[in-house]
């Protein structure tokens, strides 16, 4: 016998994409709301994609170049994701906490970094 299936999950078809592209949505909203962070790299990307689209010379230079940037919006908002879960159980100094927030921020780091390098060999090849 299969395992019956989530009580939350009773959508299917274009009901259920219609629904979760609602709570993306909403997600972007809380991102854009509460996190700073989201905001300063969204601002970035603003600037950074049309600039992409400017400067890469092949469709494929473009799409490394937009990638990048966007891959440092998609860590960001599982960096909050972690950050609001964790302190939603609790707010304690606690070392499993310390350790599960510095690993998203160095996440976020490594996507930064991987913009900074990804745009640096697309723009000196």
């Amino acid at each position: 016998m299969s395992e019956p299936a989530s009580p939350f999950k009773g959508k299917t078809g274009l009901r259920r994409v219609l629904n979760a592209a609602g709570y993306s949505w909403a997600g972007l909203a809380a991102a854009f709301k509460h996190e700073d962070a989201f905001r300063q790299e969204l601002f970035l990307a603003l600037l950074l994609v049309p600039l992409a689209v400017y400067l890469g010379e092949t469709g494929i230079e473009r799409a490394l170049m937009i990638a990048a940037v966007l891959g440092v919006l998609i860590v960001e908002l599982l960096n909050s994701a972690v950050e609001a879960a964790v302190d939603r159980i609790s707010l304690d100094h606690h070392l499993l906490i310390k350790r599960a927030k510095d690993m998203g921020s160095a996440a976020v780091m490594l996507a930064l970094i991987n913009v900074i390098v990804t745009w640096g060999l697309v723009l000196m090849c």
